[in-house]
Parts: C-alpha cells; structure tokens; sequence
C-alpha cells in the first residue's frame, strides 16, 4: 500500500512534520530508529511550553498525540535503503520490508565529531555542550570555557560569559585576530593559548582541565562547537544539493523545505544552518505543508 508521505526521523522535526500532514488527512507513516542527536541530553531547553522536559518524553507524548488520527503510523526500525520511483519513493527497513509513498520527508538529523581530546565525549550533553541558550544557564555562574574548533569558535566564547566567567582555549590553532581580541578583552574572556590535552574529573562532572604546559585549570563546563555530518547518505545518494553551514554540510532547499529533487523535502538539523530543538519543529511543520501542498498538485 502506498503512503501519502514517509518521513524518515522520528524527532522534533519529522514528528512536526508529520502531525501537519495527519491533519490534513494524508496518510503518514514515520520511520523512528531511535537515535536522535538529542538522545545524549537528559532535558530540552528552551522549546515552548516544555521548557526542562526529557526529548525522550516530548517524543513519546507526541507519539500519543499523532497516533490518535487515523492516517498515522509510526515504524520503529531503521530505513537502510531509499530509491526513488516513478510512483514516488521506496524505503527499504532493516527488517527486510519494503514501504512505498508519493512522497519523501528526510529528518535523519546530523551526527557530531568532538575534537579528539579525552574526556569530551563521555560528558557530552551535560558539562561538555555546544548551544548556551539549551544548556548554559544549568552551568551559570560558574567558571566556563571554550574549546576551539573552528574560526567560529571566538564569536561563541564572546557569548559565554552572559552564563560566567569565559576562558578562550584557542589549541593553538585558532588565535584571534586584532578584532575578536579587543571583542574578548572587553567581554572579559581570558584568552589561552596552551592546549588543553585532557578533560579531568569523574564524568559527567569535570574537576579541571590538563593543559600541555603541565597545568590543570578548573572548569565547571566547556563549550565545543563540532564538526557535523549527516546520519543518512540518503540525501546523496538521492542526488540533494547541498550547501555548507557553520559548522558542515546541511541540505540545500527552498522556503517550503523542498529539495532539489522532486517530491522529496527534508526538515530539522540537515536542512538548518541554525539548529536547536524549536528551529528543528519549525522547520518539520514546514516540510510538512510543503509535502501537503505538493501532492494537492500532483
């Protein structure tokens, strides 16, 4: 049986999408591998009306909440292979079956690489985070740092210090210029130049930071901004344009979150430069209306 639309994520983004379709009364069937970025916090911050819930919980009640229309489904498996049809779109699942829909919603969401310091990754989504406006005020007032990672990473320690006293670990490698340094001076970040080596204390917490000179400084947080990827070779594999974000490669599309190739619209962290959980809804409810818009002119 054909669907209307198959969205391929189960998160904030996909699920948006998906509630916008189900109440126009297309049928919907959402692919959930259970594996959203979110998954490695313990909160989501800042997403309306939910401020401090669990992702986990925000996703099971909109379970609830989506499963309640007659045109909905949810599959818990993992898509493994997609091709596009005359008719629209096939997913192939894990477990060897075959779903077919006019039309294809990617909201696989994107995979991060920390920098390969020890310690960063076992604390990641607690005191080692990227967005302070989802986690900063949980570490507040306490002394912060950021580790660079790319050109960008001085314009993110210049916001830090609104949450606490900011220090600026450059590695080395990403020293500010004339411009971002007088910025930093007067925000009051301290500037270091040693690289840290190791991240120290019993995870989640950290007790301080062990610097090459020998040195170990105490940090109660560290902001890192990571290098992204996409989860899915979905996207390529279909023949998307793409177009580079801040921090790598998102997926090229227009205002109705259509890409460049026919029927298939993509939502959340693939498609957004800028990215937290309610630029992540947004975004699905988007996707959505344009999957809807597109099958009432087919």
């Amino acid at each position: 049986m054909q669907q209307d639309v198959i969205v391929i994520g189960g998160s904030f983004a996909g699920l948006s999408a998906a509630m916008q379709l189900v109440r126009g009364q297309r049928s919907v069937t959402v692919i959930d591998a259970g594996e959203p970025r979110n998954r490695f916090a313990d909160q989501s911050h800042g997403f309306f009306g939910l401020d401090g819930a669990s992702p986990l919980a925000i996703q099971q009640e909109t379970y609830r909440q989506l499963l309640k229309y007659p045109t909905a489904s949810i599959v818990e498996d993992k898509a493994s292979a997609v091709e596009k049809s005359a008719a629209g779109f096939n997913v192939k699942l894990e477990d060897g079956s075959t779903l077919h829909s006019k039309k294809l919603i990617l909201a696989t969401g994107l995979r991060d690489e920390l920098p390969n310091i020890p310690g960063l990754k076992e604390r990641w989504g607690t005191t080692v985070i990227h967005c302070p406006y989802c986690h900063g005020y949980e570490v507040r007032n306490q002394p912060l740092g950021v580790i660079a990672s790319s050109v960008l990473s001085a314009h993110q320690a210049g916001m830090i210090p609104d949450w606490g006293p900011t220090t600026y670990f450059t590695q080395g490698l990403y020293e500010p210029d004339d411009e971002q340094r007088a910025f930093l001076m007067k925000r009051g970040v301290t500037i270091e130049s040693t690289p840290v080596l190791e991240v120290l204390g019993r995870p989640p917490k950290i007790s301080s930071v062990y610097l090459a000179d020998g040195r170990t400084l105490y940090m109660a947080a560290l902001f890192v901004a990571p290098k992204t990827h996409m989860s899915s070779p979905f996207a390529e594999q279909l023949g998307c344009e793409f177009e580079e974000g801040p921090l790598g490669l998102v997926i090229k599309t227009d205002d109705f979150k259509q890409t460049s190739v026919e029927g298939l619209f993509a939502a959340g962290d693939v498609s957004n430069p800028m990215q937290n959980a309610t630029l992540a809804s947004a975004s699905g409810v988007m996707a959505g209306v344009g999957a809807h818009r597109s099958l009432m002119h087919d």
